[in-house]
């Protein structure tokens, strides 16, 4: 257990900060173009991976009750990542528009890179901030995500996902040998209609219709179709294809991330509709230490199901016996889900050692498969 006057220290908290070196490289790529712009791509998902096989796992935990105001500096580098994005993705998009040394298509691999901040980095320092109780990080959450035009990520992850994970009722748990290729379409459709219905049926709960001004989504659409317009004002129609671009990049990033964290775990049913409590083995948890940098602790994910409103700095990691494990890093096995049989390949022997070890009396998993189980209530 690391004490709460070491994990007040800035010097462990800096590793976390690596990831606004994004921001020069991506600055110094749009000045090359070419080759370069394979940098943003290879910074994240490849050199990540590669300094998890050289520093390997992250086995220690900090005390879970360490104040508040011992983890400024582990939240401050959440707190100013949207005017950076913002900056960035605005300055680039009039760049990349009247740019003589960039292609139409090197402006698209350099906004492939913008999308791969703001998808790896932003939504990811967004799902951080919407979990708080203070309103000015939650305001942050919804302007990171208006960038990436997915807003309604936030109702469908605190509505939705937290409380029907791990159930044929959350459209973002991936089911056993569903292939991402397939999970994609289906969760941008599933996620947008649950998340909308869960606001609409909290406003019918206080007596209030959905048009009420209550409802978060006129707040969505609202940032989201400023933004669209700012990137049109001053790029013009490539400038908005260009702002689209790194928001589709950014959203296929985050539902990869969405289909590895529990791909395969359900929770049991218990009949008529209900279930066990979501315990941390419904979530993959991965302890490697460099991604864990670069994903502020999203990897240890089985912990943030168990404790939602856990900062990121404190969350626990939890060995095999109460945590399923994912072989290596979320970069690592991002990149094979893109492959299906190399994900069935290196998954399903995983769930199936799982199903075992937590669930020796269940002998039919067909209807976990194919999501029959009555919808929990």
């Amino acid at each position: 257990m690391i004490p709460a006057t070491q994990v007040a220290r800035l010097a462990r908290a800096l590793p976390y900060w690596m990831s606004l070196a994004l921001f020069p490289l991506i600055a110094f790529v749009a000045g090359q173009g070419g080759w370069w712009l394979l940098a943003m791509p290879l910074m994240t998902w490849w050199l990540f991976s590669m300094l998890d096989l050289v520093i390997g796992l992250d086995l220690e935990n900090a005390d879970p009750t360490t104040p508040e105001r011992d983890l400024f500096w582990y939240r401050m580098v959440t707190l100013i990542w949207f005017p950076l994005q913002l900056v960035t993705i605005f300055a680039l998009i009039p760049y990349a528009v009247h740019s003589d040394h960039l292609s139409t298509a090197e402006a698209f691999g350099l906004f492939f890179g913008v999308g791969v901040i703001s998808g790896t980095i932003g939504i990811n320092y967004s799902h951080e901030l919407m979990h708080q109780s203070n309103r000015l990080e939650r305001w942050l959450a919804d302007l990171l995500l208006a960038t990436v035009l997915y807003s309604h990520f936030r109702s469908e992850h605190l509505l939705v996902h937290h409380r029907y994970v791990g159930t044929s009722r959350d459209p973002v748990t991936a089911r056993y040998n569903e292939g991402f290729h397939r999970f994609f379409p289906r969760v941008l459709r599933e996620s947008l209609t649950s998340a909308f219905t869960a606001e609409k049926a909290m406003l019918a709960r206080r007596g209030k219709a959905w048009t009420d001004p209550a409802n978060p989504f006129w707040r969505y659409w609202l940032l989201q179709g400023f933004f669209l317009i700012l990137a049109f004002g001053i790029g013009g129609w490539l400038g908005l294809a260009l702002f689209i671009f790194q928001a589709v990049v950014a959203v296929w990033q985050l539902e990869l991330t969405n289909y590895i964290e529990h791909y395969g775990l359900t929770r049991k049913h218990l009949g008529e509709g209900k279930y066990e409590h979501v315990q941390p083995r419904h979530s993959w948890n991965a302890a490697h230490k460099a991604s864990n940098w670069l994903l502020i602790n999203l990897q240890r994910h089985s912990d943030h199901h168990y404790k939602p409103d856990r900062r990121f700095p404190l969350l626990q990691n939890y060995a095999e016996d109460a945590a399923p494990q994912l072989p290596f890093g979320y970069p690592v096995m991002t990149m094979a889900a893109m492959i299906p049989p190399l994900w069935r390949r290196i998954m399903n022997p995983r769930v199936k050692a799982w199903r075992k070890q937590f669930y020796p009396e269940i002998a039919d998993w067909q209807p976990y498969n194919k999501g029959a189980l009555p919808a929990p209530r």
